[in-house]
């Protein structure tokens, strides 16, 4: 039987943060996924601990076409980019991924969560 840690989901990408500068400025962003404390959650995890967490659904959605939920909203951008805003008191962030990555993300909280299931 695998430890409850063994389920988390930790993957790890590249964001570009979209700005009125001429060019974009990469950041690592990890991303989460915890079956066992909240299995309709993700999380984005950048630089310096800063966190959102949002519904895995909006995730999926904002794959498709755009999806807003609160503070948070994604939408396709081509063939193979996906931006996610963050929405802040302060302002907003727009940051670009490449949606492979997301796909991947979504694809391994899929199997944490069926493993789930089976211990």
């Amino acid at each position: 039987m695998a430890a409850a840690h063994d389920r988390e989901v930790d993957d790890h990408a590249k964001g570009r943060i979209i700005s009125d500068a001429p060019l974009s400025r990469p950041v690592p962003v990890a991303l989460r996924y915890d079956p066992d404390s909240s299995p309709a959650t993700v999380r984005f995890v950048f630089p310096h601990d800063v966190e959102w967490s949002f519904p895995r659904t909006l995730l999926e959605n904002g794959l498709r076409a755009p999806a807003r939920r609160g503070d948070i909203e994604v939408w396709p951008c081509g063939r193979v980019q996906t931006v996610v805003e963050f929405h802040t008191d302060d302002g907003v962030a727009v940051v670009q991924f490449d949606t492979a990555a997301l796909l991947r993300f979504l694809r391994h909280t899929y199997a944490a969560g069926a493993s789930m299931s089976t211990h």
